[in-house]
């Protein structure tokens, strides 16, 4: 038997962007029904994104700091040679996440949104079936919300499966494997690759583009790249992978030259797509863009209160591009005056170090004589010294106009400067100048005082180098 409901707006995803919608929804007094066939509620960040990730990295660099104490020791700090066993590791990062799949469902019962497991299929734009264990429901909605994220690409000449994994795998592994490949030299590949040298895999990276992350100027990937020759983590730049097969991935370098990796594990990290298959998006009757669902500033599809948000609308595809995408549609079913038009959205590789990059960089400005540009090192910062975090090239970069001194972007390579991210977009955002972030006093010691000083620098007056 199929039972039928009705409701004001009904959600498809409850990750970032659609679990924030449907609490923003609540709220506003909407009733909301959210569909997820997930296990766990946050989508693919907090399950096997994002919050994963950022914790087995977390557990790596651990495992480093004591391994560096082994031996001859650091800071004076001496241990006994240290082991892992990745399963406890694993145990603990599935309850971080079995911790936060919590509270999100404990925040959309707040919010009175009513959560539906199952998988939905639409007939209609405004009409889907969703299988659950107690049988079908049948929803029809007012408003329908697109949040169905995204998944990772499959190589058809490496399908997953056995020892050809995605980053999903790779964050449940129940060892560390002896011998590891990563297909993919772009943030996902590199930060777990980084992580698993970390805990004593040898790691080899096979990349197509000329230079590891290529979305980013080569001024911020070079301390990463530094990193990884210092840590024996075999890098093959204009290469290609083949197929896998008896432990051994196929690999044509830069010349054309065929050759063999040993390989236990094969990591294939080569990009995302939305995920727009499976769920009947084809009986919708809303316009794409390429192969994302084509929206406006509003966040509206082609086809009439049908909004869509986060990865399935394509780049960025970033966790709080959808989570901020969510709040806006919510508000305008609720009446609100709202458009999605932000100045930045600030982006985060956690890798070692760590890179921000928000608003625009260099290459954006190459040629442009109206922009100033200054650098500050972290090896300049007392506070970077003192954590050992300034010797690996690491920098503050500011880009502004030349004539109002407007900050146009700010980029950041070094330990921790994830955690400057904010401090960046919201500068942006609020469409500082120069003398905004010179005119703030900025805590010492802090990372954060090589922003104010590469504004200082900007404006022709650093006072620390």
């Amino acid at each position: 038997m199929t039972q039928t409901l009705k409701t004001k707006v009904l959600i498809i995803g409850a990750g970032t962007g659609g679990y924030v919608a449907g609490i923003r929804c609540g709220q506003l007094g909407l009733e909301t029904v959210l569909v997820d066939a997930s296990p766990g509620l946050g989508g693919t960040c907090l399950n096997v994104g994002c919050i994963p990730s950022k914790a087995i990295i977390h557990a790596a660099g651990k495992y480093e700091t004591v391994a560096k104490a082994a031996g001859d020791g650091t800071l004076g700090i001496t241990a006994s040679t240290p082991a892992v066993d990745l399963s406890k590791t694993v145990e603990w990062k599935d309850g971080v996440v079995k911790k936060l799949n919590a509270g999100v469902a404990a925040l959309l019962k707040k919010a009175k949104v009513k959560v539906i497991k199952g998988w939905a299929d639409f007939s209609d734009a405004k009409t889907c079936t969703v299988k659950t264990d107690d049988g079908d429901v049948r929803i029809t909605a007012e408003h329908v919300i697109l949040a169905t994220g995204s998944e990772p690409v499959e190589l058809p000449f490496l399908p997953f499966g056995g020892d050809v994994i995605s980053s999903t795998e790779a964050l449940s592994l129940p060892k560390v494997p002896k011998k590891l490949v990563v297909v993919g030299g772009g943030y996902i590949g590199l930060e777990l690759g980084i992580a698993f040298r970390k805990l004593g895999a040898e790691v080899a990276i096979v990349e197509m583009a000329e230079r590891i992350l290529p979305l980013y100027d080569k001024a911020l990937t070079d301390p990463v790249a530094k990193w990884l020759e210092k840590h024996g983590v075999q890098l093959l730049l204009g290469a290609r992978a083949g197929g896998f097969g008896d432990g051994k991935l196929n690999v044509t370098d830069k010349d054309g030259n065929p050759m063999q990796l040993d390989a236990d594990k094969v990591l294939v990290t080569v990009g995302r797509r939305a995920r727009t298959k499976g769920w009947g998006l084809e009986n919708m009757g809303v316009a794409m863009n390429g192969p994302f669902v084509k929206i406006d500033n509003r966040c509206a599809t082609s086809m009439k209160n049908v909004w869509a948000i986060g990865d399935l609308t394509g780049e960025p595809m970033l966790a709080h591009k959808g989570s901020a995408q969510g709040e806006v549609v919510a508000e305008i079913i609720a009446g609100h005056d709202r458009v999605f038009d932000p100045t930045t959205i600030a982006a985060v590789c956690f890798t070692e170090p760590e890179i921000v990059s928000a608003g625009l960089g260099p290459d954006d400005v190459k040629g442009r004589d109206d922009v100033i540009q200054a650098v500050f090192p972290f090896a300049a910062i007392g506070r970077a010294l003192a954590i050992e975090a300034g010797e690996d090239g690491g920098f503050v970069r500011v880009i502004a106009s030349k004539s109002d001194h407007r900050l146009l972007g700010v980029q950041a390579v070094g330990q921790h400067v994830s955690e400057l991210s904010n401090s960046f977009a919201q500068m942006l955002e609020m469409g500082a100048v120069l003398e905004d972030v010179a005119g703030t006093i900025h805590v010492h010691p802090t990372l954060g005082e090589a922003f104010h000083e590469a504004s200082l620098r900007a404006l022709g007056h650093a006072i620390h180098i």
